[in-house]
């Protein structure tokens, strides 16, 4: 993964350092640590000028420093991964693979094909000297950040990033649609000196019909966003990207008023997911669903660096041995499916962490500490917490550190067990993370605010502050009863986030099923992923990056997605049934094939209520509304 960033100035008075703030260049080393460079290009006799920069977070192959630049001086920034399309060795490196293949790409076609070939997340600028073009855009699904802002009329400049800063300037920046890839032919720009964006949008079929229906309705809702002295047309070849995964099944089958398995109930129980695998034709599905799942798994745990040792030649000891890969886990069946399945891939020597987040504050955590005065408490608190861990206090609350009881505090505690019981060999590492509110606030302000930004609500600032906290991985493990410091050293962290939104996991699709039925559940479950690039993506890729680490989504795999895509709705999901059971069936029905138990069953529970930090600070808003909290303040307001 990588901070990457390009400026580029049309006859301006300024050059394009005046446009790039230092507050942006610390984010993107932030994101990329372990290599650092910038490179300006000048095209005088045209009047236009570029800067790229390249922060590198080193995960496979050799260290390779960005930007890269060729003998024909074309200039590439990548932030991705590839998994499959093109070939990737083992001792490779992905983004100078890329670059390499791009410049075998004379036609527009050719660039066109190689991207819609890709598998796996990204996002990328680069310059084609030759037809000074600049490229750019973002992986089908946007799983990786990138936004851009538009200078005004006078500046004519035009700026791109992975991560920016909040201000309190006219001019925002907004997150890249993730609606196709975007050429700007610089040489004609820079003749009228304005900013016109050619794009070449996604599309399933590229038949001459279907193109012209998209670029319609695509162009007309990326335009809609743009300030108005920036043009977008489609190009004018009518060239399209091949979407990488097939359309929804929409296919609605009559099902009878009982389920065909003699054992299938309306109770909330394993021996109701039971009852579903003993027909045939759902048992063959859900191995099915394993299976591509699992290997979409493996290509995410296995695709990254494992010498840490290399510099010494040394080989750790297995007590020594530290964490590659981690999973955002609230002891839920999107979590504990992942790890279950990392499990599996993952070198059995290497341990697993499991980042738990939980939120409280001063008051709560002392009516935690005196919970031993209740009896009716007692039960309670002896099953969250190891036999004297209550004892260790934190310093600055008095809370004790493993006595949060949050609702995926407990869970992820249950989680563990059952990981533990499927595989005691492995070492699972239970992070419990603990935040309170002083640290909120002050972590807030300081940085998860600008990695937020552009998104700006209340459900924006709920899931990017825990997201921030979790994947940072700081806290304790249990070590033989006792609370043990901990920071997860891990790179790769992997999260459940795309399960909800395929398998009618919300509440809102159980609203949307009573008044509309099938038909209207697909029209939602086809509408969450067209949008998930905008609602969730960006910001979780700027989040987790922040960190140095890179999120990896297994359940959006292009696989999964595909295979998902090609089952009708009732085969993933039966809303008929109750919570706990019917919502994200089928997954629930991998997790008892994979030996999980009570956690197949545990309803949804998003991770802004599961950890408590929904309503800790304000109960009265909603989650569509604009975030105060997250406006940035001078030092006297503060």
């Amino acid at each position: 993964m990588c901070g990457i960033c390009c400026v580029v100035t049309l006859r301006s008075q300024h050059t394009v350092n005046d446009f790039l703030n230092e507050d942006i260049l610390c984010r993107l080393r932030r994101r990329g640590p372990d290599s650092s460079q910038q490179l300006i290009k000048t095209v005088s006799d045209l009047s236009y000028e570029c800067l790229f920069s390249g922060h590198v977070l080193h995960l496979r192959g050799l260290v390779t420093p960005q930007p890269l630049e060729d003998a024909d001086s074309n200039i590439f920034l990548w932030n991705g991964e590839i998994f499959d399309g093109v070939h990737v060795g083992a001792l490779e490196n992905d983004t100078e693979v890329i670059f390499s293949h791009l410049a075998l790409c004379p036609s527009e076609a050719d660039v066109l094909s190689l991207f819609s070939s890709l598998r796996g997340p990204w996002s990328f600028i680069y310059y084609q000297a030759s037809r000074h073009s600049l490229w750019f855009g973002r992986d089908y699904f946007g799983r990786r950040s990138l936004l851009w802002q538009f200078g005004n009329e006078v500046d004519s400049a035009f700026c791109l990033t992975s991560v920016s800063v909040s201000s309190k300037a006219d001019i925002r920046w907004q997150e890249v649609p993730a609606s196709g890839i975007f050429k700007i032919d610089l040489k004609a720009c820079a003749t009228a000196t304005s900013l016109s964006l050619t794009l070449f949008p996604w599309k399933y079929s590229c038949t001459e019909e279907a193109v012209e229906e998209t670029f319609v309705n695509v162009l007309d809702q990326v335009s809609k966003d743009l300030p108005s002295h920036i043009c977008l047309v489609m190009n004018e070849s009518k060239l399209c990207l091949r979407a990488p995964v097939i359309p929804l099944n929409k296919t609605i089958l009559e099902v009878s008023g009982k389920h065909s398995g003699t054992n299938i109930s309306n109770i909330v129980s394993t021996e109701t997911l039971q009852g579903f695998l003993v027909e045939e034709h759902k048992k063959k599905l859900v191995g099915q669903f394993i299976d591509v799942l699992s290997e979409a798994v493996k290509r995410r745990v296995l695709s990254l660096v494992r010498d840490e040792d290399q510099k010494t030649g040394e080989v750790p000891s297995m007590a020594n041995r530290k964490a590659h890969v981690a999973v955002l886990f609230s002891g839920g069946v999107d979590s504990m499916v992942i790890a279950a399945l990392a499990d599996k891939h993952v070198p059995l020597e290497e341990p697993i962490d499991l980042l738990n987040v939980a939120f409280t504050i001063k008051e709560q955590a002392k009516q935690k500490g005196a919970a031993t005065k209740h009896p009716h408490r007692e039960v309670q608190l002896d099953l969250l917490c190891p036999q004297g861990s209550c004892q260790d206090l934190d310093a600055k609350t008095d809370a004790p550190l493993s006595c949060i009881d949050v609702p995926d505090r407990i869970t992820g505690r249950a989680g563990l067990r059952e990981l533990e019981a499927i595989n005691p060999s492995r070492t699972w590492n239970l992070v419990e993370i603990n935040v309170t509110l002083e640290e909120l606030k002050k972590m807030r302000q300081q940085c998860i605010n600008h990695l937020i930004y552009p998104l700006d609500t209340v459900l924006d600032d709920s899931i990017g502050c825990a997201v921030w906290f979790a994947s940072r991985g700081v806290g304790f493990i249990n070590n033989q009863g006792e609370p043990k410091p901990y920071k997860s050293p891990a790179k790769v962290v992997l999260t459940g986030i795309g399960a909800d939104e395929q398998l009618a996991g919300y509440s809102r699709h159980r609203v949307c099923f009573r008044k509309y039925g099938l038909e209207g559940l697909n029209k939602e479950l086809e509408m969450e992923l067209n949008r998930i690039s905008s609602r969730n993506l960006g910001r979780d890729d700027r989040i987790i990056g922040d960190h140095g680490k890179e999120a990896r989504f297994p359940f959006l795999d292009e696989d999964v997605v595909s295979f998902l895509n090609s089952l009708p709705v009732s085969e993933k999901a039966d809303l008929t049934l109750p919570r706990g059971i019917g919502e994200k069936l089928i997954l629930r029905l991998a997790a008892k094939e994979l030996g999980l138990t009570a956690s197949t069953i545990l309803p949804k529970r998003a991770v802004q209520f599961g950890s408590r930090i929904a309503k800790l600070e304000s109960s009265s808003e909603k989650a569509s509304d604009t975030c105060s909290r997250l406006k940035l303040f001078s030092v006297d307001e503060l």
